[in-house]
């Protein structure tokens, strides 16, 4: 079921959390598990918790090496 994706099972996009996957034990199996005994099971069949990297939709990537080229050195970092 969790390799089918949060969609799969209800959900309007594709980010497991760790409620997400305790509703869907529960649903499934009628079982109550706190967080902490979710992590140890996911851990158990190789899952980990995976936080997917944000970017602002305006950031400019241009700019921003521009700045890291003539504000590194004066900061120390160049």
């Amino acid at each position: 079921m969790l390799e089918a994706g949060p969609a799969a099972c209800g959900w309007s996009d594709q980010c497991w959390t760790p409620a997400r996957i305790g509703e869907v034990v529960r649903r499934r199996f009628g079982v109550d598990y706190t967080l902490a005994g979710l992590d140890l099971l996911l851990h158990r069949i190789g899952w980990s918790v995976q936080v997917p990297a944000r970017k602002a939709s305006e950031r400019n990537e241009t700019q921003i090496a521009a700045w890291k080229d003539e504000q590194g050195p004066i900061l120390g970092y160049g």
